[in-house]
């Protein structure tokens, strides 16, 4: 089916056409909210405090774009994640959780998300108190009082608060993922900024840089769409079971695995835990206790240190890869709906042997999986590194998001059209 016959079905379908058209008046609405900044910021600090730092790049991510003006969604939907990834750590420690989460179906997820925004609240406090306090401290934004400050703090809670509510909605009435909408909206709206900060700073001398550059982000597209799409079939029977005069089963299938279950949601957890303590540091850097700053400022210029940030954020990258596929695909609970229904995989014996074999199996594409997507997250800093562009350091990671979000919307509008057209 081509684009235009595509596009002409959205058309006509009025409901498709509606959560198409729900979902970029949600983007506007979020772009809107986003140019509104706090009373009292400094707009020239703000500029340089901003300018060749790596940290707040990867932060503005988050808050989708509204960070950069200190606007009153600042926060963007970084609180509803840290909260999600707290939640989903807590379900390997609580049985009652996981059960929650597996076990209980959708009325189960949904009380599990409910738990999650609950915790969004909380998190949104601390964030935004230390964001602040941060800022006030470099200059950057002028309070007076602790009145002030937290009716400042109160404002861009309930941007943080509503941005969750509006990707909810998006999810719901639109199509795709709310949050991760949000984000690739916020990453392609700072889009024209970055290319007139490259453009500024453009030499002729850079321009092989700029060509090896864009060939790199050509071939990372092409692999996060090869990677993305890869799936490992495990085979599955049917046995034949006869009842009265009629023979059920006896049919081939297979179970798809794909090579990257997490998608871009390591990326995710992993910036939020590089992200969190470099924002509580800095809080701190300019405390009068000199054994605490000894401390923040010794850390800091580890974290700083642009080859240990790229080892550490490929190993976290690596390993929540690993834990969010443990967390979504279970392996026992597979084997017994396989055992169940009466199906098998060819020379695996039922139950505990399959889901050891599914776990084995799981482990080895993974991996495949998880060394991409740590390359591609560290790639852009290194490239940074050997440039000295520092409009280069975020590229992969947005890179990564904006491919991931538009090929699942992409699935998710043909599936629509699918089902309309049957």
């Amino acid at each position: 089916m081509n684009f235009i016959h595509k596009f002409k079905l959205i058309l006509r379908d009025k409901n498709l056409r509606n959560r198409i058209l729900f979902v970029l008046g949600a983007l506007v609405v979020f772009r809107l909210l986003a140019s509104i900044p706090i009373p009292g910021v400094n707009i020239e600090r703000l500029n340089d405090f901003f300018s060749n730092n790596q940290f707040l790049g990867m932060l503005n991510i988050f808050s989708g774009g509204g960070l950069s003006n200190l606007s009153i969604v600042m926060l963007g939907v970084s609180p509803y994640i840290t909260a999600s990834i707290i939640m989903q750590l807590a379900t390997m420690m609580f049985p009652r959780l996981k059960q929650l989460y597996h076990e209980e179906g959708e009325a189960g997820r949904k009380k599990f998300s409910q738990y999650s925004r609950m915790l969004t609240i909380p998190l949104a406090f601390i964030q935004g108190f230390g964001f602040l306090k941060l800022l006030q401290s470099q200059g950057i934004v002028n309070i007076m009082g602790n009145f002030e400050l937290f009716t400042n703090i109160a404002v861009i809670m309930a941007g943080s608060i509503f941005l969750v509510w509006i990707g909810e909605l998006i999810s719901e009435y639109g199509i795709g993922n709310g949050v991760s909408l949000l984000i690739f909206a916020g990453i392609v709206a700072s889009l024209p900024t970055a290319i007139s900060q490259l453009y500024l700073g453009f030499e002729v001398t850079q321009i092989p840089l700029l060509l090896g550059f864009l060939a790199v982000a050509i071939a990372i597209i092409l692999g996060i769409v090869i990677v993305t799409e890869a799936e490992r079939p495990i085979p599955i029977n049917y046995a034949k079971r006869v009842r009265g005069s009629k023979v059920y089963g006896g049919i081939s299938t297979y179970l798809p695995l794909r090579v990257n279950q997490a998608g871009v949601i390591p990326i995710i957890f992993a910036m939020s835990i590089m992200l969190f303590p470099q924002m509580i540091l800095n809080f701190f850097a300019g405390t009068t206790n000199e054994v605490l700053k000894v401390f923040v400022d010794f850390t800091l210029r580890i974290l700083e240190n642009g080859w240990f940030y790229a080892i550490f954020y490929f190993v976290l990258v690596f390993l929540f890869t690993y834990f969010y596929t443990a967390v979504t695909f279970d392996p026992e609970a597979i084997a017994t709906n396989l055992k169940k229904s009466g199906a098998f995989i060819p020379g695996i014996r039922p139950g505990q042997s399959t889901s050891e074999y599914l776990g084995k199996v799981l482990t080895r594409i993974t991996l495949v999986g998880a060394l991409f997507l740590g390359v591609v997250a560290v790639l852009p800093l290194i490239m940074k590194a050997i440039t000295g562009i520092a409009t280069l350091a975020i590229g992969g990671t947005a890179l990564l998001i904006v491919v991931s979000v538009v090929l699942d919307l992409i699935k998710k509008i043909d599936a629509q059209i699918s089902m309309r057209e049957y």
